[in-house]
Order: C-alpha cells, then sequence, then structure tokens
C-alpha cells in the first residue's frame, strides 16, 4: 500500500531503536526513503542495529548512545542532529515494563519506568518541539503507548501510569502545537512478540496460552504490523490525523480487561517469587 518513496526526505528519530518494534520501524522506513537515527543507552547495541540495516536496505542509518531520562544528553543529540538540518519525525519508542506486584515495588522501580517512558519521551518531545516551534518547521511525534494507557492495569502500574501521561502528553499538544503544523499521534499495541517484551512480561507457554485465548483474533501482533502503521501514521497520508491514539490489539481491549489484570490474578504467589525482577530492562 506504501509507494517506494513515501518517506523520501524525512528525517526520523527513534528512540530505543536497537531492538524490538524500534528496530522494525526503522526498517519499514529505510525501505521507504528516510534518513533514520535511532538511540539508546547501549551504543553497541545500536551501532550494530544501524550497520545491520544499512546493509540491508541500502539506506542512511546512524546510532548513537543517549539516556533520555537525561535532559541534557537529549537536547545534545538533538543539538547535534539538527547542526544537519530539523528532524522531520520523532518516534518515542523507548520504554522499560516488568511485571510485578504493586505492594511489592520500590520508589526507585517506580522512578525507573516513569523516567525512561514518560520522562524520556517529555525531554525528547520538548527538545525537538522548541526546535520546531523557533523555526516554524512542521513535524510529527509519534509516541508507542500501550492499551491500558486509558484504562490503567494492575501488576504494571508503573507502566501504566507513564503511559497514560506521554498519551495526556499527545493529546494536550496536538491542541497546542497544531496550528504550528506539528502533529502528536500514538499507538496502542497489544501483545507483539518480541524477544525483551515476552521474556518479561509473559515468561512462560501457560500464560501466552492465557492471553492467546482472551484475544478474539487468537493470534499475537507483528513487529512488522506495527511498523506499517506507524509508517502510515507519519507520513502525509495521515496529515489531518492528530492527538488520536490508534488501537491495534486484535480486539483484545473490547474483549475486556487489560492482558496484565487477566493474567496476574491467576499467578500463585510461588511464580511470584520466580518472575521477581533485579532490574527493569531499559533500551
Amino acid at each position: 500500500m506504501f509507494t517506494n518513496d513515501l518517506l523520501k526526505g524525512k528525517r526520523i528519530l527513534i528512540t530505543g531503536g536497537g531492538t524490538g518494534l524500534g528496530r522494525a520501524m526503522a526498517e519499514r522506513f529505510l525501505q521507504l526513503g528516510a534518513a533514520v537515527y535511532i538511540c539508546g543507552r547501549r551504543l553497541e547495541v545500536v551501532q550494530q542495529t544501524a550497520k545491520d540495516l544499512a546493509t540491508s536496505t541500502g539506506g542512511r542509518i546512524e546510532g548513537f548512545a543517549c539516556d533520555v531520562r537525561n535532559a541534557e544528553e537529549v537536547d545534545a543529540l538533538i543539538e547535534k542532529l539538527w547542526a544537519s538540518g530539523p528532524l522531520d519525525v520523532l518516534v518515542n519508542n523507548a520504554a522499560g515494563n516488568f511485571l510485578a506486584k504493586t505492594e511489592t515495588l520500590s520508589a526507585n522501580a517506580f522512578d525507573s519506568v516513569i523516567g525512561i517512558v514518560l520522562k524520556g519521551t517529555i525531554h525528547m518531545t520538548m527538545a525537538c518541539g522548541k526546535r520546531w516551534l523557533a523555526a516554524g518547521h512542521k513535524g510529527v511525534v509519534l509516541s508507542i503507548a500501550t492499551t491500558y494507557a486509558d484504562t490503567g492495569s494492575a501488576y504494571v502500574v508503573p507502566s501504566a501510569v507513564a503511559k497514560a501521561g506521554v498519551v495526556s502528553l499527545m493529546r494536550s499538544l496536538a491542541v497546542e502545537w497544531g496550528p504550528h503544523g506539528i502533529r502528536t499521534v500514538a499507538i496502542a499495541p497489544g501483545a507483539i512478540r518480541t524477544e525483551g517484551a515476552f521474556s518479561r512480561l509473559l515468561p512462560t507457554p501457560e500464560l501466552e496460552k492465557r492471553l492467546l485465548d482472551h484475544n478474539p483474533l487468537h493470534r499475537f501482533g507483528t513487529q512488522e504490523e506495527i511498523a506499517d502503521l506507524a509508517t502510515f501514521l507519519i507520513s502525509d497520508q495521515a496529515g489531518y490525523i492528530n492527538g488520536d491514539m490508534v488501537y491495534m490489539d486484535g480486539g483484545e481491549t473490547l474483549a475486556g480487561s487489560s492482558t496484565f489484570s487477566l493474567i496476574g490474578r491467576r499467578i500463585p504467589d510461588a511464580g511470584w517469587e520466580m518472575m521477581k525482577p533485579k532490574k527493569p530492562k531499559k533500551d
């Protein structure tokens, strides 16, 4: 459905771009003519991904180390990228999450997830937005949210809190920055199979089966499907979509109960002990 030059001339930054959904989006954007920049905390990961995708697509991609929780690091990266011209699209994809009983979480556990997901999104969005507004340059901010951003969810409360903030930011800026040609949009993915997410959030075959049984389509989504939706939303074809979050979950939300509220209630105490994370994984 997309022409090969759909994103030609677009300069796009993807946070958390070294793995999972970030990598899948980077690959799709490159295939459609964009110049892509990816960042993450692990420099070796983003640089290897950039090298691999440059080879496979023949496109222009660079990888940079950046901790999105650090406003100064974010501003320094955006300033470096802007030296060659303004970005056209920001994709806020960096995330951290884990399954846990809320009463067992420390303040640091909340800070870790909120720092990456909410503060990181704010830092990146503000760094780009200020420059777009000052230059009168149009732009698009796409944030990867979640199906429980509007409803909340048990057992992933730090993520629910942070993602709700991301969606509120997106909807607020759609009105404030829309008159300046800056669109803000979001995607609410359902269960998408990625190595990092499934190892932390659906660590056993039994939990996967429960989720599949709950989903009206009885399957997980794919990274390619998310990448295609992201491509449409950031393209000029979606130029009249502003302030909306698109659900891509196979109807899971309509079937009732969030994924983690559903499966968390069925995990015995012994199971929680086995699943207790040392640290949330970050990208």
